[in-house]
This record gives C-alpha cells, sequence and structure tokens, in this order.
C-alpha cells in the first residue's frame, strides 16, 4: 500500500470541492496586493500537486523566497478556512455559533436590543436541535443583557434564566460524563481488543459503573440518550454480552427513527448508531435483521437532504464497505466477499492518509480472512504482513495475535514448513510478551508446533483432537472471544472432512438463515 506524506495546508487544499476552490479565489482575489498574488500562485500550484515540492515551487516563481515560505504557508492554511465559513453556515453548529458571535459583536456596540434578537434566534435553535453546549453559551450572554434590558422587576425574569441555565448545565454535565466513558471504554479496546481475563473484566467494570451518573432514563433528552446508549452498547459489546450490546444499539438507532429531523441535523451520530446495530446483527449471525438496518442505511445515503460532507463520505465509505463483507461473512460466500476486495482496497489507499489506524488494520484482517475462506493463501498472506509490519505495536495486539496464528496456518495451506517453525517461535515470544497466552492460543501453538513433523496419516487424528479441546471453550466467557477472530472449528472441520473450510462455514451459515426464517414465521 502507499506510504504517501502530505502536509496540512497540502491536505486542506485538495479536500476543497471545485466550488470551493472557485470561491477561494474569489475571496482571495478581493485586493489586488502583491501579497494576495503570492498567495494565489501557492494555491494554484498545491492545487495541481498531491505532495508539496518546495524546490520545484521556489525554481517556478523566483520571486518568493525561501525564507517567506512557512509564514505564506500559514496565512495561506488560514485564508483557506476563512473562505469556507461562510460557505458551510448552513451547518447548524456554525449557523447557531455565527449568530452567537453577531449577537456579541452587537453588545459590545451597546445595541442591545438587536443583540437580544439574534440572541433570541441562537436560543430557539440550540433548543431545537439539542445543542445544550452552545445553549449554554447563548445563556450566559444572556445574563449579561438582562442587566442592560430590564431595569426593574429583574427578579423573576433572573430566577428563571437561572434555573434554567442550570438544568441545561445538568444535561451537558450528563453528556460529557457519557462521551468521555465511550471515549475510555473506545481507548481500552483499541489496546486490547475484547475483554481476556478476570481482571480486565474488572478494571472495565468497575470503572463503567464508578463512572455513569445517577439518572432515569425516561427523564433524559434525546442528546443525553444517544450518548449514553454509545456507551452502553460499546460496554456490551466489549465484555462480550453480544446481546446486550445489540439491544442498546437498537434503542439508539429507534431515537433517530423516532425523530427523523434528527436524522438530518445529526447525521454523524446515526451512521454511527446504525454502523453499531450492523455490527452487532453480523456478530449475532441475525441475517434478516442484518438486511433490514443495511437497507436503512442505503436510505441516508441516498438521502438528498443530507450535507454529505468529506466527512460524511468517509464514514459512509468506513461503514458501508465494513457492512458488505461482513454480509459475506455471515452468508459464508468468501467467494463473493473477495470479488469486491479489490475495489474496497483502492479506495481505502486513497483515502488513507484520513483513516485512523485501527480502521485500517481491520480492513485488512478482514480481507486476510476473506481470502483465506477461499483457499486464496498467498493474498491472505499479503494481507497480514501489512498487519504485522505495522508500526502500531501497541495498537489491538489481539488483531496482531490473530494474524499471526491465522498467518502460520496460511503458510501450512501453502506447504511452507520452514516459515512455520520459524512463525510458530516468533508468535510463541510475542503471545508471551503480551501476556495473551490463553487456553486456546496454547492449543494451536503447541498443535502448530507438531504439525511440519507429523505424517500424513496422523494429520487427520491430530484435527480431531484439537477439535475436541477446542471445542469446549466455545463456552468459556474469556476464551470464546478467540473464535470471533478465526473460525477454526471450521477450518478443522474442513480438513477432517476434507473439504473446502467455505462449503463447511456455508453449510453452517445456511442451517442459521433456516432456524431465523422459522423464528420470524
Amino acid at each position: 500500500m502507499s506510504k504517501r506524506n502530505f502536509d496540512a495546508l497540502t491536505l486542506l487544499i485538495n479536500s476543497l470541492s471545485k466550488a470551493e476552490k472557485r470561491n477561494f479565489k474569489l475571496f482571495a482575489s478581493r485586493t489586488k496586493s502583491s501579497e494576495n498574488s503570492k498567495f494565489l500562485l501557492l494555491f494554484n500550484f498545491l492545487d495541481k500537486h498531491e505532495a508539496f515540492d518546495e524546490e520545484k515551487f521556489l525554481t517556478r516563481h523566483a520571486e518568493i523566497k525561501k525564507i517567506q515560505l512557512s509564514n505564506l504557508k500559514a496565512h495561506l492554511y488560514k485564508l483557506v478556512l476563512q473562505s469556507l465559513r461562510p460557505l458551510h453556515v448552513s451547518d447548524i453548529d456554525l449557523h447557531i455559533r455565527e449568530q452567537l458571535d453577531f449577537a456579541t459583536i452587537l453588545f459590545n456596540k451597546c445595541l442591545y436590543a438587536q443583540s437580544k434578537k439574534l440572541l433570541d434566534k441562537a436560543k430557539s435553535m440550540s433548543i431545537r436541535y439539542e445543542r445544550n453546549t452552545l445553549l449554554f453559551e447563548v445563556m450566559e450572554l444572556e445574563k449579561l443583557l438582562l442587566t442592560k434590558l430590564i431595569k426593574t422587576n429583574i427578579e423573576e425574569p433572573v430566577f428563571e434564566l437561572i434555573s434554567q441555565s442550570n438544568e441545561v448545565l445538568d444535561k451537558i454535565n450528563n453528556i460529557n460524563t457519557f462521551k468521555d466513558l465511550s471515549l475510555k471504554l473506545y481507548s481500552f479496546y483499541l489496546k486490547i481488543g475484547f475483554i481476556r481475563n478476570d481482571k480486565d473484566f474488572e478494571v472495565v467494570s468497575s470503572f463503567m459503573h464508578s463512572t455513569l451518573p445517577k439518572f432515569k432514563e425516561s427523564k433524559l433528552c434525546f442528546e443525553e440518550k444517544i450518548h449514553l446508549y454509545n456507551a452502553l452498547s460499546g460496554y456490551h459489546f466489549f465484555i462480550q454480552d453480544l446481546q446486550r450490546g445489540y439491544s442498546y444499539a437498537q434503542k439508539w438507532v429507534n431515537l433517530y427513527l423516532d425523530e427523523p429531523d434528527r436524522q438530518i441535523s445529526n447525521t454523524e451520530n446515526y451512521l454511527k448508531a446504525i454502523n453499531n446495530l450492523l455490527v452487532a446483527q453480523s456478530k449475532l449471525s441475525l441475517f434478516s435483521g442484518f438486511k433490514r438496518t443495511l437497507a436503512l442505511f442505503q436510505q441516508v445515503v441516498a438521502n438528498k437532504k443530507i450535507n454529505k460532507t468529506k466527512n460524511i463520505d468517509l464514514l459512509i465509505f468506513k461503514y458501508q464497505s465494513t457492512s458488505l463483507i461482513n454480509k459475506f461473512f455471515i452468508l459464508g460466500d468468501f467467494k463473493g466477499g473477495v470479488d469486491i476486495i479489490p475495489d474496497i482496497a483502492r479506495e481505502l489507499d486513497d483515502k488513507r492518509v484520513f483513516l485512523d489506524t485501527h480502521y485500517v488494520l481491520i480492513f485488512y484482517y478482514k480481507f486476510a480472512c476473506m481470502y483465506f475462506g477461499n483457499d486464496q493463501y498467498e493474498h491472505a498472506v499479503f494481507w497480514l504482513n501489512e498487519i504485522l509490519n505495522s508500526k502500531d505495536v501497541d495498537l489491538r495486539s489481539d488483531v496482531l495475535v490473530f494474524s499471526r496464528i491465522l498467518n502460520i496456518i496460511s503458510h501450512y495451506e501453502m506447504d511452507n514448513s520452514d516459515l512455520m517453525e520459524y512463525n510458530v517461535r516468533s508468535t510463541y515470544r510475542f503471545l508471551l510478551k503480551k501476556g495473551d497466552f490463553h487456553l486456546y492460543q496454547k492449543a494451536i501453538i503447541k498443535f502448530l508446533r507438531k504439525m511440519p513433523r507429523m505424517k500424513d496419516a496422523e494429520l487427520k487424528g491430530a484435527f480431531l483432537d484439537l477439535k475436541s479441546e477446542l471445542i469446549p471453550l466455545t463456552n468459556n466467557i474469556y476464551e470464546k472471544r478467540s473464535f470471533i477472530y478465526f473460525d477454526i472449528i471450521s477450518w478443522l472441520e474442513s480438513k477432517i472432512e476434507g473439504r473446502t473450510v467455505q462449503e463447511v462455514i456455508r453449510e453452517k451459515a445456511s442451517g442459521l438463515l433456516d432456524q431465523e426464517i422459522e423464528l420470524d414465521m
């Protein structure tokens, strides 16, 4: 995959649409100063290049000295942002802030009645769209205005405003607590993946219950609920209580289904809610519900009322691509899955600079598993090496562990016995270092160590023995997480029965779908 470097200014200019670029040129050309012409020279150069070649630019534009370049780039960056603000004022938060800024300017000019008029608009919008943090800022200025506009009988409006601001502050505190909880849980998850043992559970559970404030769910506002359900679904996924995680993800989506206007004003969070539900349904193999939720996601994508910012487009790519891959995993259709990987991989490479490393690694692992399931082991090893060569060694140690295990098994399938032995020793040391040496890993490493020296006649018995050793672990609260990463039972069954792993998994998937259809009926 490409390893391109970008500076902030180049990234910003490359992210602009044609309309935004045209608007900037008009914005920057308002005055005919020599400084503005230099800005435009640099802008036009960067607009035509994916990365900034300083030498090439200075050679082409001798009137600009190297010593000027740093300041020129800094001022151009600021100028581009200034040109963008009027274009994005339709964004609810920006629009409220604009009204609040104008009200502040008018207040400072002693035009208190005019300031109050704009402040009332900002307050109305903040209440309508539940932008509580902005609403609190509006109320702080409103308190100052009260002393300027009301000369007598001030007590009642003052007490009312104080009561309102305290109520909003309570909501903000709850929202911040729920947000902080989600972020902390996510940071745990990024480091280790699903909980591994009693110690992990104790740390996470203790943090969760000591952090959650007392609340009555029915009394919470919409914004409080979306952050609460985000935290609770994340927590239950983390501790592998998938059913309860699914329940909270469904409640999160239902909030938006009950209030469709919120889907437009809070699209990013709505997409996250749908994605959480899709992840839960895929892990629980609830294919009928998964299809319905995927259709709901496509409705959002097709909705022309939604402002498709670069950020929203990136989320759509991440969630849509992940869900399409998961659909083929649920169905056990690895052939169909590998057919869509090249297009996703190309777009992933194009967007790599905007994506967090964690999400990229998850994509790579899914690609590897899909190719493995389709008996394309060289392709699987290619994507596994992308993970194993990653510099972020402290990120998702669970993915790194299972990438190593899948890598060894792939080399076994390719008859690379020498590489197998080296990788088994390396993985053994890695597991000891990471403290992630559980019964599942011990059984597989022990088995893989012996495999290169086994005769063909011994293999079937060895596969049967390993399967018998692993089956009980599927019900162990901490060991069962391992089977989420790689369905080794189906691989063992394919070896025992002389079938492809795709045939085994597809047969199981078909059985699960039949059960689901019967339950629906």
